[in-house]
């Protein structure tokens, strides 16, 4: 069985190798959209859950509070009693910014003294936390302005300090190159499954299988393989290239990356063979792909964050495998984070992958008798 099955992995790598075309789409494209993607991608906002943090009880600061409460943009989702409940809001991405208020804010307003107010913003996508500090620093001036007014013209004033987290230096490139690592691997890894049991029927040699001494399983298995590492060659270069080329820092473990690449890798080949095992022509599997690839991709929260998604949205985003694969790619990358807290994002996807691989192998094997 595993001679045969080698032997039919030889045959699609040369079927999809020795074409020039071919071999154009799998190599030139992801590299080309890496780089127009990795210079050219931007993003915008529109909603911004925050938490507070207030150690003053005075009169100021809910003053404070009640300007971001009440400014359009910005949505409060949680007060904070202790220092330490920070980290796990910004880390779970629950919220964009936390208001940190010290105990000394009312009073060293009152006093004529200037009062820090510490913003935390989570820096992970630059164009986000840069958007952010603009409306904060709208606000601030706003309660500035009403607040002396109210004082009767005093000097002092609330300013601004700010920490963002995770892309201290707020590079847009820092968000942006670590997604593309699994937008262009899903692209890559859907298109060529998809393509492959289809465009035997379209070249005749379909027929040719069916009366060789394999059987359905081994036929989607070795169909299966070559994708699977396809993509992992395809994920390890633009991994490479985001590190040694574009210089985004990789904080995390390799084995952590690549433990939520093969899920990711797992669920995507499991789709294309599903596409595959329904199409009759290279064509119907192109667009089998193009329906599946561009919703997935804007599902993903690559482009648009999930969080300012309608709730109904939301909850389709959750069969979209590469949701889970961002916050794995981005969390490795720029956080550091470790492999117990990724997971909840481990297991979806292979949930995901082996439905698809088992539903895959059912269309095949219907369309086969």
């Amino acid at each position: 069985m595993l001679q045969r099955i080698l032997a039919l992995m030889v045959k699609e790598f040369l079927a999809l190798l020795k074409d020039k075309r071919s071999r154009t789409v799998v190599f030139i494209p992801p590299i080309l959209q890496l780089l127009v993607f990795g210079y050219a991608a931007t993003f915008d906002l529109n909603r911004i859950p925050f938490a507070v943090y207030n150690e003053d009880t005075g009169p100021a600061s809910r003053e404070l509070v009640a300007h971001f409460a009440g400014a359009p943009n910005f949505r409060e989702v949680a007060v904070l009693d202790h220092e330490e409940q920070i980290a796990s809001q910004v880390d779970g991405r629950k919220v964009l910014l936390v208001l940190h208020i010290g105990p000394q804010f009312s009073r060293d307003l009152l006093g004529g003294r200037p009062a820090p107010v510490q913003v935390i913003v989570d820096g992970r996508n630059s164009n986000t936390a840069a958007i952010l500090l603009n409306y904060v620093n709208t606000i601030l001036a706003a309660f500035n302005t009403a607040w002396q007014q109210h004082t009767g013209g005093a000097a002092a004033q609330a300013h601004l300090e700010t920490r963002a987290w995770f892309n201290s230096n707020l590079l847009s490139r820092w968000f942006i190159v670590p997604g593309i690592v699994g937008l262009l691997t899903m692209v890559v890894t859907t298109l060529v499954t998809a393509l492959s049991v289809a465009r035997e029927r379209e070249q005749g040699t379909f027929d040719q299988l069916l009366v060789t001494p394999f059987r359905p399983g081994e036929i989607l298995l070795g169909k299966a393989l070559p994708g699977f590492i396809i993509g992992l060659f395809e994920a390890t270069l633009i991994i490479l290239l985001a590190v040694l080329w574009f210089q985004i820092p990789l904080r995390g473990n390799l084995l952590t990356l690549y433990v939520g690449l093969l899920c990711f890798l797992l669920s995507t080949v499991g789709m294309g063979l599903m596409i595959s095992s329904l199409a009759v022509t290279q064509q119907q599997g192109l667009l089998g792909a193009f329906l599946f690839l561009v919703p997935s991709i804007i599902l993903s929260g690559f482009a648009t964050p999930i969080a300012n998604m309608p709730h109904w949205v939301q909850q389709i985003t959750y069969i979209d495998p590469l949701r889970y694969f961002l916050i794995i790619l981005r969390g490795v990358f720029l956080q550091g984070m470790p492999f117990h807290l990724l997971l909840g994002q481990f297991w979806p996807m292979a949930v995901l992958g082996v439905v698809n691989l088992f539903l895959a192998g059912y269309l095949f094997r219907h369309r086969l008798y």
